[in-house]
Protein backbone atom coordinates (compact mmCIF):
# COMPACT_ATOMS: atom_id res chain seq x y z
CA UNK A 1 0.00 0.00 0.00
CA UNK A 2 1.32 3.17 -1.23
CA UNK A 3 1.85 6.41 1.64
CA UNK A 4 -0.66 8.30 0.01
CA UNK A 5 -3.49 5.30 0.28
CA UNK A 6 -2.08 4.95 3.25
CA UNK A 7 -3.18 8.41 4.58
CA UNK A 8 -6.59 8.02 3.08
CA UNK A 9 -7.35 5.54 5.57
CA UNK A 10 -9.49 6.52 8.22
CA UNK A 11 -8.26 7.04 11.88
CA UNK A 12 -10.25 5.28 14.46
CA UNK A 13 -9.65 6.80 17.90
CA UNK A 14 -12.77 5.08 19.89
CA UNK A 15 -13.98 1.74 19.78
CA UNK A 16 -16.97 2.53 17.95
CA UNK A 17 -15.91 1.78 14.31
CA UNK A 18 -14.15 -0.73 12.67
CA UNK A 19 -10.52 -0.75 11.35
CA UNK A 20 -10.74 -1.74 7.93
CA UNK A 21 -8.18 -4.06 8.46
CA UNK A 22 -9.47 -5.79 11.56
CA UNK A 23 -10.91 -8.80 9.50
CA UNK A 24 -7.88 -9.31 8.33
CA UNK A 25 -6.90 -10.54 11.84
CA UNK A 26 -9.06 -13.58 11.62
CA UNK A 27 -6.61 -15.26 9.21
CA UNK A 28 -3.47 -14.09 11.01
CA UNK A 29 -1.49 -13.40 14.34
CA UNK A 30 0.29 -10.67 12.71
CA UNK A 31 -0.16 -7.36 14.74
CA UNK A 32 -2.48 -5.57 11.92
CA UNK A 33 -5.24 -3.30 12.19
CA UNK A 34 -4.55 -2.17 16.05
CA UNK A 35 -5.95 1.32 15.48
CA UNK A 36 -4.46 3.81 17.65
CA UNK A 37 -5.09 6.22 20.50
CA UNK A 38 -3.57 9.48 20.21
CA UNK A 39 -0.18 9.10 19.20
CA UNK A 40 0.19 5.11 20.20
CA UNK A 41 -1.71 2.10 19.97
CA UNK A 42 -4.63 1.33 22.41
CA UNK A 43 -3.96 -0.06 25.75
CA UNK A 44 -4.94 -3.19 24.74
CA UNK A 45 -2.74 -3.75 22.17
CA UNK A 46 0.35 -1.97 23.93
CA UNK A 47 -0.15 -4.98 26.72
CA UNK A 48 -0.56 -7.66 24.56
CA UNK A 49 3.08 -6.87 22.80
CA UNK A 50 4.68 -6.28 26.08
CA UNK A 51 3.62 -9.71 27.10
CA UNK A 52 4.20 -11.24 23.52
CA UNK A 53 8.15 -9.61 24.37
CA UNK A 54 8.11 -11.14 27.87
CA UNK A 55 6.93 -14.19 26.28
CA UNK A 56 9.55 -14.67 23.93
CA UNK A 57 12.29 -14.03 26.16
CA UNK A 58 11.06 -16.11 28.68
CA UNK A 59 11.12 -19.02 25.84
CA UNK A 60 14.61 -17.93 25.49
CA UNK A 61 15.82 -18.31 28.78
CA UNK A 62 13.65 -20.99 30.00
CA UNK A 63 14.96 -24.74 31.66
CA UNK A 64 15.20 -27.10 28.78
CA UNK A 65 13.16 -30.18 31.09
CA UNK A 66 15.59 -32.83 29.13
CA UNK A 67 14.84 -35.39 31.98
CA UNK A 68 10.73 -35.21 31.63
CA UNK A 69 11.51 -35.73 28.28
CA UNK A 70 13.12 -38.68 28.22
CA UNK A 71 11.23 -40.15 30.66
CA UNK A 72 8.03 -39.24 28.39
CA UNK A 73 9.80 -41.19 25.19
CA UNK A 74 10.51 -43.84 27.61
CA UNK A 75 6.97 -43.85 27.87
CA UNK A 76 5.79 -44.19 24.62
CA UNK A 77 8.54 -46.83 23.93
CA UNK A 78 11.72 -45.25 22.78
CA UNK A 79 15.09 -45.64 24.41
CA UNK A 80 17.13 -42.23 24.43
CA UNK A 81 20.18 -41.01 25.27
CA UNK A 82 21.56 -37.59 26.31
CA UNK A 83 23.90 -35.68 24.66
CA UNK A 84 25.55 -31.94 25.58
CA UNK A 85 27.30 -29.22 23.23
CA UNK A 86 30.42 -27.68 23.85
CA UNK A 87 28.52 -24.74 24.96
CA UNK A 88 28.51 -25.70 28.57
CA UNK A 89 25.68 -23.07 30.15
CA UNK A 90 23.15 -21.19 28.70
CA UNK A 91 24.94 -18.34 28.70
CA UNK A 92 27.75 -19.74 26.94
CA UNK A 93 25.32 -20.96 24.43
CA UNK A 94 23.86 -17.20 23.83
CA UNK A 95 27.00 -15.49 23.41
CA UNK A 96 28.86 -18.16 20.93
CA UNK A 97 26.42 -20.19 18.35
CA UNK A 98 29.83 -21.88 17.24
CA UNK A 99 29.81 -23.88 20.36
CA UNK A 100 26.14 -25.54 20.24
CA UNK A 101 27.36 -26.75 17.13
CA UNK A 102 30.43 -28.70 18.10
CA UNK A 103 29.52 -32.15 20.33
CA UNK A 104 31.45 -32.86 24.05
CA UNK A 105 33.96 -35.28 23.98
CA UNK A 106 31.69 -36.84 26.61
CA UNK A 107 28.86 -37.21 24.66
CA UNK A 108 31.05 -38.41 21.61
CA UNK A 109 32.51 -41.20 23.66
CA UNK A 110 28.72 -42.18 24.50
CA UNK A 111 27.62 -41.89 21.39
CA UNK A 112 29.80 -44.19 19.51
CA UNK A 113 29.34 -46.82 22.20
CA UNK A 114 26.20 -47.37 21.68
CA UNK A 115 25.36 -50.97 20.11
CA UNK A 116 23.19 -51.50 17.00
CA UNK A 117 24.57 -49.30 14.79
CA UNK A 118 24.58 -48.33 11.81
CA UNK A 119 21.18 -47.06 12.05
CA UNK A 120 18.79 -45.33 8.92
CA UNK A 121 17.91 -42.92 11.49
CA UNK A 122 18.79 -40.78 14.40
CA UNK A 123 16.13 -38.29 16.22
CA UNK A 124 17.33 -35.30 18.39
CA UNK A 125 15.24 -33.54 20.55
CA UNK A 126 17.52 -30.40 21.60
CA UNK A 127 16.55 -27.37 23.65
CA UNK A 128 17.53 -24.80 20.58
CA UNK A 129 15.92 -20.91 21.37
CA UNK A 130 12.93 -22.31 22.49
CA UNK A 131 12.88 -24.49 25.71
CA UNK A 132 9.32 -23.94 25.73
CA UNK A 133 8.68 -24.94 22.25
CA UNK A 134 10.61 -28.48 23.06
CA UNK A 135 9.16 -29.14 26.63
CA UNK A 136 5.96 -28.96 25.36
CA UNK A 137 5.69 -30.57 21.98
CA UNK A 138 9.43 -32.50 21.31
CA UNK A 139 8.72 -36.09 22.68
CA UNK A 140 5.07 -36.01 21.45
CA UNK A 141 6.29 -35.00 17.62
CA UNK A 142 9.23 -37.37 17.99
CA UNK A 143 7.14 -40.33 18.75
CA UNK A 144 4.79 -39.57 16.12
CA UNK A 145 7.49 -39.56 13.55
CA UNK A 146 8.75 -42.93 14.72
CA UNK A 147 5.36 -44.57 15.31
CA UNK A 148 4.68 -43.20 11.66
CA UNK A 149 8.24 -45.05 10.11
CA UNK A 150 8.75 -48.45 8.61
CA UNK A 151 9.03 -51.19 11.18
CA UNK A 152 11.90 -52.43 9.40
CA UNK A 153 14.02 -49.48 9.77
CA UNK A 154 17.21 -49.14 12.14
CA UNK A 155 16.08 -46.54 14.65
CA UNK A 156 19.18 -45.13 17.15
CA UNK A 157 18.17 -44.13 20.68
CA UNK A 158 16.60 -40.71 20.44
CA UNK A 159 19.34 -38.33 21.52
CA UNK A 160 17.67 -35.28 23.54
CA UNK A 161 20.55 -32.78 23.38
CA UNK A 162 21.34 -29.95 25.70
CA UNK A 163 23.02 -26.60 24.42
CA UNK A 164 22.30 -27.37 20.43
CA UNK A 165 22.26 -25.30 17.63
CA UNK A 166 20.78 -26.76 14.42
CA UNK A 167 24.02 -28.56 13.25
CA UNK A 168 25.12 -30.18 16.30
CA UNK A 169 22.52 -32.90 14.35
CA UNK A 170 26.11 -33.38 12.44
CA UNK A 171 28.11 -34.85 14.80
CA UNK A 172 25.37 -36.53 16.98
CA UNK A 173 24.69 -38.47 13.64
CA UNK A 174 28.21 -38.91 12.26
CA UNK A 175 28.87 -40.77 15.79
CA UNK A 176 26.21 -42.82 15.76
CA UNK A 177 26.65 -43.85 12.23
CA UNK A 178 23.10 -42.55 10.96
CA UNK A 179 22.49 -42.53 7.66
CA UNK A 180 19.89 -39.52 7.98
CA UNK A 181 19.75 -36.75 11.15
CA UNK A 182 16.08 -35.39 12.33
CA UNK A 183 16.53 -32.82 14.90
CA UNK A 184 13.43 -31.49 16.56
CA UNK A 185 14.52 -28.15 18.18
CA UNK A 186 12.86 -24.48 19.21
CA UNK A 187 12.95 -21.95 17.23
CA UNK A 188 13.50 -18.67 17.87
CA UNK A 189 10.64 -16.90 19.40
CA UNK A 190 8.73 -14.47 17.86
CA UNK A 191 6.07 -12.31 18.69
CA UNK A 192 3.39 -13.96 17.59
CA UNK A 193 4.94 -17.60 18.70
CA UNK A 194 7.71 -18.14 21.13
CA UNK A 195 6.62 -22.11 21.65
CA UNK A 196 7.37 -23.17 17.61
CA UNK A 197 9.31 -26.12 17.20
CA UNK A 198 11.44 -26.98 13.96
CA UNK A 199 12.47 -30.02 12.31
CA UNK A 200 16.02 -29.74 10.76
CA UNK A 201 16.56 -33.31 8.04
CA UNK A 202 20.29 -34.00 7.05
CA UNK A 203 21.01 -36.70 5.06
CA UNK A 204 24.50 -38.42 5.66
CA UNK A 205 25.44 -36.04 8.99
CA UNK A 206 28.78 -35.09 9.51
CA UNK A 207 30.69 -31.91 10.22
CA UNK A 208 30.53 -29.25 7.60
CA UNK A 209 27.32 -30.01 6.02
CA UNK A 210 25.25 -26.29 5.12
CA UNK A 211 21.99 -24.79 5.55
CA UNK A 212 21.48 -26.08 1.58
CA UNK A 213 22.07 -29.54 2.77
CA UNK A 214 19.15 -29.74 4.64
CA UNK A 215 15.43 -29.37 5.06
CA UNK A 216 13.51 -27.67 7.64
CA UNK A 217 9.66 -28.09 8.14
CA UNK A 218 9.23 -25.01 10.97
CA UNK A 219 5.94 -23.28 13.00
CA UNK A 220 5.32 -26.71 14.59
CA UNK A 221 3.05 -25.95 17.31
CA UNK A 222 -0.93 -25.93 18.00
CA UNK A 223 -1.31 -22.05 16.13
CA UNK A 224 0.60 -23.90 12.68
CA UNK A 225 1.39 -27.50 12.16
CA UNK A 226 -0.05 -29.13 14.55
CA UNK A 227 2.09 -31.59 17.03
CA UNK A 228 -0.27 -34.02 16.39
CA UNK A 229 -0.31 -34.46 12.92
CA UNK A 230 3.68 -33.30 12.53
CA UNK A 231 4.76 -36.65 13.40
CA UNK A 232 3.44 -38.22 9.55
CA UNK A 233 4.21 -35.57 8.02
CA UNK A 234 8.15 -35.49 8.70
CA UNK A 235 7.85 -39.21 8.25
CA UNK A 236 7.04 -38.73 4.68
CA UNK A 237 10.13 -36.68 4.36
CA UNK A 238 12.32 -38.88 5.83
CA UNK A 239 11.23 -41.66 3.68
CA UNK A 240 11.37 -39.87 0.81
CA UNK A 241 15.25 -38.80 1.53
CA UNK A 242 16.08 -41.86 1.90
CA UNK A 243 14.59 -43.58 -0.92
CA UNK A 244 16.53 -40.90 -3.32
CA UNK A 245 19.55 -40.71 -0.89
CA UNK A 246 19.69 -37.03 -0.62
CA UNK A 247 18.59 -33.89 1.56
CA UNK A 248 18.66 -30.04 0.90
CA UNK A 249 17.74 -28.03 -1.96
CA UNK A 250 17.06 -31.26 -3.88
CA UNK A 251 14.39 -32.80 -1.81
CA UNK A 252 10.95 -31.28 -1.85
CA UNK A 253 8.19 -31.56 0.51
CA UNK A 254 5.50 -32.79 -1.29
CA UNK A 255 3.56 -34.43 2.22
CA UNK A 256 1.01 -32.00 2.03
CA UNK A 257 0.43 -33.90 -1.56
CA UNK A 258 -1.26 -36.46 0.32
CA UNK A 259 -2.81 -34.75 2.92
CA UNK A 260 -6.14 -36.58 3.45
CA UNK A 261 -9.49 -35.14 2.12
CA UNK A 262 -10.06 -33.66 5.66
CA UNK A 263 -7.02 -31.50 5.06
CA UNK A 264 -6.04 -32.98 8.64
CA UNK A 265 -4.84 -36.42 8.30
CA UNK A 266 -1.75 -37.18 6.06
CA UNK A 267 -0.97 -40.72 4.69
CA UNK A 268 2.11 -42.24 3.65
CA UNK A 269 2.57 -43.96 0.33
CA UNK A 270 0.34 -43.46 -2.73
Amino acid sequence: MSSDETSKLPVFVTGRDEHPLKRLRDFTEARIGLGRRGAGLPTAAHLDFAEAHAKARDAVHSEFQADAIGAALREAGRANIPAESQAGDRATYLRRPDLGRRLAETSRKSLKAVEGGPFDLVVIVADGLSATAVNAHGAKVAAGLLGALPKDWRIAPVVVASGARVALSDPIGEALGAKIALMLIGERPGLSAANSLGAYLTFAPKPGRSDADRNCVSNIRPGGLKPEIAGEKLAGLVVRAAELGLSGTRLKDDADDRLGSDGETPRLGP
